[in-house]
């Protein structure tokens, strides 16, 4: 077997600036990459295929690709998952190392991730779904859900009460399932005993907000269309780089919603929403409390309002998160939370926003999410409709 080189990646970014978030991007654009091989990446296939180049990722670090003669991949998942990507009409090479699991192409795909639903829409792989999670009702892309009441895709359930038979009948041959399916051992282990090859994607792991994005190319490499992957993540990776380029807004940002225990619940600073506030020209107002506050996590803080009211009454913008609490339709409705809340700057001077429904789901249009934020930050035309005014 060939010597192996690295998978380049990004340098750590400085969460102090928008510009530093988005230094050594993608290799399309132009910025250097290093080479820097993860610990999760094993290339000991166990067999003779030669190994002929590496996908270099700019911000990406949850999974590896490595290019094998005849079109075969191998791809690593930090989670110690290992999986070869066989081309339509190839063979599994004799020998294979026995942790790793077979994607072949064409791959029948039952669905579970909602946030690789875009990516799969954004370069047409959505044909190969065969059975998905969510509803047509539900579904973020128009696409899938026309697909769904069309009987093209069915519906099979959740990640934790999946319709077993539906997925045999209908001849899936991989999952792509979200870290919740590690909640649910045993449904995998049936999913697997059914001859379905499970990915568990890493995409809300990754540190940086473009490289969510990037999963957009091992989704690529799995359904081959790599082309209209890199492509596609060379055009918004870009467009974030325009936004980010320009000058700080200058104002600052709370993002929370009101829980039913009358609790403030905002984003860590390292989320990506908090990420794009920044890429956006804005100030992110951050509260990391300790890991062992209730309902506080490894992405979002719950704080009390007092608490929330003397670090947040000042902010210049309130963007209220709608993802999640849909009853603010309006700065009345707001108050209506907790009389607190009108003494804010920013509900006094009308600089109240809410988000769409399907923000956290629309990695392809973060470019267009960061715009809008960007608008509502400047005061500027033009909205894609993931950030309006509340009046």
């Amino acid at each position: 077997m060939a010597g192996l080189s690295g998978c380049g990646r990004s340098p750590v970014a400085d969460s102090g600036s928008a510009a530093s978030t988005l230094e050594g991007s993608a290799q399309s654009s132009g910025r250097k990459v290093h080479a820097a091989a993860p610990s999760f990446r094993n290339t000991d296939l166990g067999c003779d295929l030669r190994h002929t180049g590496t996908l270099e990722l700019a911000y990406a670090r949850n999974f590896t690709v490595d290019e094998y003669e005849d079109g075969y991949r191998l791809v690593c998942i930090s989670n110690g998952e290992r999986f070869l990507v066989i081309p339509e009409g190839a063979s599994v090479p004799e020998g294979l190392a026995n942790d790793i699991a077979t994607i072949r192409q064409p791959a029948r795909t039952y669905l579970v991730s909602t946030g690789m639903i875009c990516l799969l829409d954004e370069i047409d792989a959505l044909d190969e779904v065969s059975v998905s999670s969510v509803t047509a009702e539900d579904s973020p892309s128009e696409r899938l859900s026309q697909a769904i009441e069309d009987g093209a895709v069915s519906y099979g359930g959740k990640y934790s009460a999946p319709d077993f038979e539906l997925i045999a009948e209908t001849g899936c041959t991989l999952a792509i399932e979200n870290t919740k399916i590690n909640h649910a051992p045993d449904i995998k282990q049936k999913l697997q005993d059914l001859g379905v090859t499970v990915l568990t994607e890493q995409s809300s792991n990754e540190p940086e907000v473009l490289g969510r994005l990037e999963w957009i190319k091992l989704m690529g490499v799995v359904f081959g269309r790599e082309d209209e992957a890199n492509e596609a993540f060379a055009r918004i990776a870009q467009r974030v780089e325009d936004t980010a380029a320009q000058e700080p807004a200058g104002k600052t940002v709370a993002f929370f919603y009101i829980n039913d225990d009358g609790a403030a619940v905002t984003r860590r600073s390292t989320d990506y929403v908090s990420q794009m506030i920044e890429l956006a020209g804005g100030a992110f107002l951050s509260f990391d409390p300790a890991d062992d506050v209730e309902g506080s996590s490894s992405v979002q803080a719950v704080i009390d309002l007092e608490t929330f009211y003397s670090r947040a009454k000042d902010a210049d913008v309130v963007i209220y998160n709608t993802t999640v609490d849909s009853s603010v339709a309006s700065i009345d409705d707001l108050i209506g939370k907790n009389p607190l809340l009108a003494d804010f700057k920013a509900v006094q001077e009308g600089n109240v926003f809410a988000c769409d429904e399907d923000m956290y789901q629309a990695m392809t249009s973060m470019d267009e999410i960061i715009g809008d934020m960007r608008s509502a930050l400047t005061g500027a035309d033009g909205n894609a409709g993931y950030i309006w005014k509340l009046g």
